[in-house]
């Protein structure tokens, strides 16, 4: 069985150097692993590489709880830990408004062309008819 999924945010301090070897969507700062990316922290065992996946991208529309009103340098802290929170409108790099497959990749109906996103559960009651 995999386990869970560990969640990040840009700018989190993931591991230390000596754990894990830098991998997309990261970057090493004073001897440690941070994330550079919103999104699923993956790690390789192989190679021990660390990884993150994008989550959300420019221009998403994503439904989040607000956990607190930050401190001086930002303004929020955003959670979209809970299955009902993340993207809720993405469009592709053609443009057109792309389609959950699951609930971590939409997909284009253009171009076919999949994406990871940490796609929100929308309850239906909250659903424009």
């Amino acid at each position: 069985m995999a386990p869970p999924a560990r969640y990040c945010v840009p700018g989190e301090r993931l591991c230390s150097t000596e754990e894990a070897t830098a991998g997309s969507g990261t970057y090493t700062r004073h001897g440690f692993i941070f994330s550079s990316l919103a999104g699923c922290l993956e790690r390789k065992k192989e190679d021990n590489e660390v990884e993150v996946y994008k989550s959300f991208r420019p221009s998403d529309i994503v439904l989040a709880k607000v956990i607190s009103l930050g401190d001086a340098q930002s303004n929020y802290l955003l959670s979209t830990a809970e299955n009902e929170l993340g993207v809720v409108v993405a469009r592709s790099e053609a443009g057109v408004q792309m389609v959950p497959i699951s609930w971590c990749e939409m997909q284009c109906p253009r171009t076919h062309t999949k994406e990871f996103r940490k796609v929100a559960r929308v309850q239906p009651q909250f659903l424009q008819t």
